[in-house]
């Protein structure tokens, strides 16, 4: 029995990411299926619709949008019901639009749908396709097309267990300069990249990335992607517990 996929996204059922991977999924299996948000979820995290009705809508036999839902709403739909008693192997989140490194990565829809995936017993793996925003806003999907496949077959093929997802991202070089594939620690930034960005509408704001904390770490995603043109493999953990710390503290705090 070959393998069974689930893609979900952040960007939307629509957006051209999304073809990208299901077009690297059906090249891995003629068992694919997209479960995804009807409309922009980007920065959702791994937020979970708990008391709120959701509503699926059938695209196709295998495609659904779940309206006004997140990615992690997309895949716990996926796994626990529109794909009957057989859930996926293999959770595939993305193509985003946009790098998801370092710290990012903790409020990225994209990285919760790998995340969720993992959590219900596949293999997660989130993809990003990089964007020099130096130069421009636009989105050049060719590293994503070129090495996509590729790396999501060695993924699967070193993913051992399932107590971790994978965080994948293309650099913005050209297809034909890009090195290979680094695996490498996600960047720890000084500080949370997030802050206050005022509107140009009088009493509002967004919350932004104004500008990369600094100091970078040239062994870690963020310049490994950016500045040496390699495709970026993060192995991250479900267990979060620092064991060695919990440890130490094991019987010093008292009431």
């Amino acid at each position: 029995m070959g393998l069974r996929i689930l893609i979900t996204n952040d960007d939307g059922v629509d957006a051209p990411g999304i073809a990208i991977m299901a077009d690297i999924a059906r090249a891995l299996s003629d068992d694919v299926w997209i479960v995804a948000p009807d409309g922009n979820q980007s920065g959702a995290g791994h937020r979970l619709s708990f008391g709120h009705e959701l509503t699926i809508d059938q695209r196709d036999a295998r495609t659904f949008a779940v309206v006004g839902g997140s990615p992690a709403d997309c895949v716990v739909a996926g796994m626990t019901h529109l794909l009957g008693d057989r859930p996926a192997d293999v959770v595939l989140s993305g193509v985003n639009a946009g790098q998801n490194l370092g710290d990012i990565v903790n409020c990225s829809g994209t990285a919760a749908g790998a995340r969720e995936g993992a959590m219900q017993g596949a293999i997660g793996i989130a993809m990003s396709q990089g964007v020099d925003y130096e130069i421009s806003r636009d989105v050049d999907w060719s590293n994503a097309k070129a090495h996509g496949l590729a790396a999501a077959r060695a993924v699967i093929a070193a993913a051992q267990g399932r107590e971790h997802y994978y965080n994948v991202n293309f650099p913005f070089c050209d297809p034909a300069t890009t090195k290979g594939i680094a695996v490498v620690p996600l960047q720890r930034f000084s500080r949370s990249p997030f802050s206050y960005y005022p509107s140009d509408n009088a009493g509002k704001f967004f919350v932004a990335i104004p500008q990369t904390p600094l100091p970078l770490d040239r062994g870690a995603d963020f310049e490994t992607m950016r500045r040496d043109g390699y495709v970026t493999v993060t192995p991250l953990l479900l267990q979060q517990t620092d064991m060695g710390l919990a440890e130490r503290l094991n019987g010093t705090l008292t009431l």
